[in-house]
């Protein structure tokens, strides 16, 4: 596994591979991850299988067709599928413009030709991994994080699985429920019955900030403190 911050917003991407030489899924490619995504590629001599999306929001999908351009479907849920057809218009017409004064261009979109949604519960295999998908609104309507029975080489805490949590934990906190499509109860709910039953040996691969544990969180976090 390679995970390392997107160019704004500061959104982790991740290329999960069984090996060097292999296919790789990429999770969240956000804004201004195609260099680096290519340097990667060509380092590890890696071939893109598929992009994962936690959801939908612009700072998460904002490469996801580029990306997908060099092979492979997005995948995304359902309830947050409607928000590839143009993550920019929800976008503050500022930021819009703050960004492409960063990043010397225009800000565009565009569909990937090939998405495919995912549901609550099933597991998808691509790469030789196998994702276990599970819904967990409260960020955004398809918000969902993915399992893994598999850790990535050089993790020193002692951790037996992995789940991509997306915008729904971080590293001391959660992913804000006050934008077009969040639900402060739905999160809340989602902490309470997705997160909390999950066990303290699951290394966290969160959407923003550092990695962490199921169990530290469930310790130190105070936003899953009283939830049981």
């Amino acid at each position: 596994m390679i995970g390392f911050p997107a160019a704004a917003f500061d959104t982790n991407c991740f290329v999960l591979a069984t090996g060097e030489g292999q296919e790789c899924v990429i999770i969240d490619p956000g804004i201004g991850v195609i260099d680096t995504l290519g340097e990667v590629f060509r380092e590890m001599r890696l071939r893109p299988a598929a992009v994962l999306l936690t959801h939908g929001h612009l700072d998460h999908v904002y490469a996801v067709t580029p990306v997908c351009r060099g092979g492979g479907a997005a995948y995304i849920h359902g309830d947050d599928r409607y928000r590839l057809r143009d993550p920019l218009a929800d976008l503050d017409r500022g930021m819009i413009a703050m960004m492409e004064s960063q990043f010397g261009a225009k800000a565009t979109w565009a569909e990937p030709d090939d998405i495919r949604e995912v549901r609550d519960g099933e597991t998808i295999t691509i790469a030789g991994l196998d994702f276990g998908i599970v819904h967990a609104p409260g960020h955004t309507e398809g918000s969902v994080m993915f399992t893994l029975a598999d850790i990535p080489d050089g993790i020193n805490v002692e951790v037996s699985s992995s789940v991509v949590s997306g915008d729904v934990l971080f590293a001391g906190s959660i992913g804000r429920s006050d934008l077009p499509g969040g639900d402060e109860a739905a999160m809340r709910r989602s902490l309470r019955d997705t997160i909390l039953p999950m066990p303290d040996d699951r290394l966290v691969l969160p959407g923003h900030g550092p990695l962490t544990t199921i169990g530290r969180e469930r310790r130190s976090n105070p936003f899953l403190q009283g939830l049981r």
